[in-house]
């Protein structure tokens, strides 16, 4: 139950309301926040939070979740129940798309991550093939197509040849008249009343045969019909007639398959309003900064910087901060008594614990902090503000009483009763002797409450009773003015001889005023101020030793994560060393196995082709032992891979001495040793580093250069390039090379032109490692560049960025790459890289 009827004016939820309105996508979601309502039920407020959790965790998580074409077609699906009606092509237009989003958000929350949206899903049915009805019916700006019926394409075929018949005839018309001077040069056919005519000065319109339909508003211009198009024109009048009931014919079938689904598509919107609605309150809780805590099934509120999110956001206009407030109300102490100066911000600290526990309870997420409990109340009922009234004849005083009246009459040991400044409007004594008694019935009930107060009286009952604390408001004396912050555990000071002072009233008055009241309240009320300060100072002593506490845990757990993170990086970086190491064997192997063929080849001596194979094989072994040596084992290892290496090199020169000559394996390396070091000119013979083909450098550009191998030619970094070994060839070998050379580009533009036409020119790495995207894009990229792709996309998704940035960096050292940015944000924006290949 809420109490009084303007309770949500009362807190503030009524502008909750309207920010949550201005939040929705649409109409549905807005209707949806007027439906919001008070819950005791834990379970169903815990599944309201949870799917705001989860729609909160899809927008962090950067996902495209559907949330185009949020249309409300309930009202006109509803008006088609009835047979021989039908939707307009706009409303069937708007349909099909919130058809089709709908399909696609319950396609998307079939996902298990997203249990509580996904439950919302159970029951809701798509119509995929409606869709595709609709589509067949209308093109993609909602306009009815040429070929939705026979018919219809028939009528629009005749009318496009009569308009140009018309236009052509016209032009002719008017081109004489330009000629003979009776129409201006820049004067062209205008359209009016749906029939073409030429507009002519009124001293003209005589010698132009036709029929005068309407002249400008200034009366300088009339508009002629020529009487050879006037015929055609009423053509065109009755072919246009015959159109538009040809589509309604059109829409009217297809709504005539739409009507028996109309209960299962309303419901359908009402799925729609209810994501419209959780979509708003996610943003609003983005706005507050607020959490969504798991509600407990019991009463209780144990509420660490809690902050009213409407005054948060009015002082943040002004540059400034809530003070946040902590507040505890249990089992054990379930009535709280607030006091201490006026304007020290009891009152808002009653309406922020109404604002945020009705909130909660209606399904919204609230701004305190993650180490706060919530429970829930079947009841909240307040007492705040002036309800006095002429029309019912009530007083302050008797409207306090009425609201206290029916607060007894509800109370239980699940209310939360909020009463601002209890007892008065009357007489002093007996206000407070009232407010007493009314406390004692709450205390029976063991409801929970928070009251404000200045009456003394019921500063002590919370001493002399079990379950009631007292709470104090703080106040500098120093500086005079409000610190708004809530002390539990000691009744505060009014201030009132303080405040009277600051405020210029005279000493006089002051010193009078203490006299009254007697030095004993007067010293007793400065004991109280001293202790409130000494707890102030101690409360800040313990809350810094706190803090620095959770630094330290803080500090400790960063440590351990990055323990935790240095020993992945290790693991990661011996797995990519050993990579590394394979990779760089198998290019090694490759070059061995072809210096040992061509050692062959030239019939070099056995027993240094078993010399090379035998190193091949320890540098195998000492890769693949990486990987399961640790830290230490590994640089002893290396060491003796190296010696070893050392050991076999000077056997070799050795031997080489004793027989004084130069191997051809010498040779060979020494000339791809050389290779590697000499420039590459304009006209060199060059091939592909780890490739035969050999071709002819044309042209260089910064460390880019053209080559052509046959009849091919083509771009690439001088760095993959190798010169070539200059040979004298005879002549009949210079023919089979040649030969050779054509077969090759003759099948290598084959083979381009076959890999052309199933090329894409977009790839999508989305949910690849970095290294495997990496890998993918090098090898697109290399396509992209053989099938002579100009423009090429890259689907990477947003997330932390990382993989975009990885690929850029690859794209930025290809120099064929001459341009990449983000796609349009319309299609992709920053999840998208667009690269222009030149």
């Amino acid at each position: 139950m809420i109490y009084p009827k303007n309770f949500e004016s009362k807190i503030g939820f009524t502008e909750i309301r309207r920010l949550l309105r201005g939040e929705c996508l649409s109409t549905l979601g807005s209707g949806k926040v007027d439906e919001i309502g008070f819950s005791d039920d834990a379970a169903e407020v815990n599944e309201w939070l949870r799917q705001v959790q989860e729609f909160r965790a899809i927008q962090e998580a950067d996902e495209d979740f559907p949330l185009s074409y949020f249309f409300d077609l309930r009202a006109p699906v509803a008006r088609v129940r009835p047979e021989n009606t039908h939707l307009e092509a706009s409303e069937l237009f708007d349909l099909r798309r919130s058809l089709e989003t709908i399909h696609d958000i319950v396609k998307f929350l079939e996902k298990d991550e997203y249990p509580a949206l996904r439950r919302l899903c159970d029951g809701i049915a798509t119509f995929p093939e409606l869709i595709a009805h609709i589509d067949r019916i209308l093109d993609k700006f909602g306009h009815v197509r040429d070929n939705a019926s026979p018919e219809l394409a028939r009528i629009r075929q005749t009318l496009a040849k009569t308009e140009n018949g018309i236009s052509h005839t016209l032009h002719s018309i008017l081109r004489a008249a330009q000629s003979e001077g009776i129409v201006e040069k820049d004067v062209s056919p205008t359209m009016r009343d749906g029939r073409l005519m030429i507009p002519v000065v009124p001293g003209q319109k005589r010698k132009i045969k036709g029929i005068v339909h309407d002249e400008s508003a200034s009366g300088r211009t009339v508009f002629i019909e020529p009487a050879e198009v006037v015929e055609a024109n009423n053509k065109i009048r009755e072919l246009k007639a015959e159109e538009f009931r040809e589509i309604i014919v059109i829409l009217t079938e297809i709504t005539r398959e739409i009507r028996p689904h109309i209960k299962e598509i309303l419901e359908s919107y009402q799925f729609l309003a209810t994501i419209d609605l959780i979509r708003a309150k996610a943003e609003l809780a983005r706005q507050f900064k607020a959490i969504e805590p798991v509600v407990a099934k019991k009463p209780q509120i144990d509420w660490i910087h809690a902050i009213h999110p409407l005054l948060q956001q009015s002082l943040d206009r002004q540059g400034k901060k809530a003070v946040p407030l902590d507040i505890e109300l249990s089992a054990e102490k379930h009535i709280l008594i607030i006091s201490g100066p006026n304007a020290g911000g009891k009152s808002v600290c009653l309406k922020t614990v109404g604002l945020l526990q009705y909130m909660v309870q209606c399904g919204l997420s609230i701004p305190v902090s993650e180490r706060s409990t919530v429970g829930i109340f079947k009841h909240l009922m307040i007492d705040i503000g002036d309800e006095q009234s002429i029309e019912n004849d009530l007083s302050t005083y008797s409207s306090h009483l009425m609201n206290m009246k029916q607060m007894m009459r509800q109370a239980d040991q699940r209310t939360l009763l909020l009463i601002d400044e209890f007892g008065t409007g009357t007489e002093p004594q007996i206000g407070a002797a009232i407010a007493e008694a009314v406390l004692k019935q709450f205390w029976k009930r063991k409801t929970f409450a928070i009251i404000t107060t200045h009456y003394q009286n019921l500063k002590h009952f919370a001493d002399d009773h079990k379950g009631v604390a007292n709470g104090a408001m703080l106040y500098d004396r120093h500086e005079m003015q409000p610190l708004f912050q809530l002390s539990i555990g000691q009744p505060g000071s009014s201030f009132a001889i303080e405040i009277a002072r600051k405020i210029g009233i005279s000493e006089e008055v002051i010193g009078d005023a203490s006299e009254i009241v007697g030095s004993d309240y007067i010293q007793s009320d400065k004991y109280l101020q001293d202790i409130v300060r000494d707890k102030r100072y101690w409360e800040s002593k313990r809350q810094t030793i706190h803090q620095r506490e959770k630094d330290i845990e803080r500090t400790i757990s960063r440590y351990e994560t990055d323990l935790t993170d240095i020993e992945k990086s290790r693991k990661a970086i011996l797995r990519q060393a050993k990579e590394e190491a394979e990779e760089l064997l198998r290019e090694a192997n490759r070059k061995i196995e072809n210096t040992i063929r061509e050692i062959r080849e030239a019939q070099a001596e056995k027993e240094k082709t078993k010399l090379i194979r035998e190193e091949l094989e320890a540098f195998k072994e000492s890769v693949s032992e990486i990987d399961r040596l640790n830290d230490e084992k590994i640089e002893k290892k290396m060491q003796q891979i190296l010696a070893r290496r050392e050991r076999k090199e000077k056997r070799k020169k050795e031997k080489e001495k004793e027989q004084g000559k130069t191997t051809v394996a010498e040779k060979l390396f020494t000339a791809e040793k050389s290779s590697n070091t000499s420039k590459i000119a304009v006209g060199n013979a060059v091939r592909i580093k780890g490739l035969q083909s050999i071709g002819k450098v044309e042209s260089i550009s910064g460390k880019t250069a053209v080559v052509i191998f046959g009849d091919m030619r083509t771009k690439m970094a001088v760095e993959r390039l190798e010169l070539a070994e200059s040979v004298k060839k005879s002549k009949m070998e210079q023919q089979k090379e040649n030969l050779s050379a054509y077969s090759i580009s003759r099948q290598t533009r084959e083979t381009i032109d076959a890999h052309r036409k199933n090329f894409r020119q977009e790839i999508d790495v989305r949910g690849m490692r970095g290294d495997e995207a990496l890998n993918a894009v090098m090898h697109f990229i290399d396509d992209a560049i053989l099938t002579d792709m100009s423009q090429v996309r890259i689907l990477h998704g947003k997330g932390d960025g990382i993989l975009r940035q990885l690929i850029r960096q690859y794209l930025s050292t290809v120099p064929n790459v001459k341009h990449f940015a983000d796609e349009h944000v319309q299609f992709g924006g920053a999840g998208i890289t667009v690269a222009e290949i030149g």
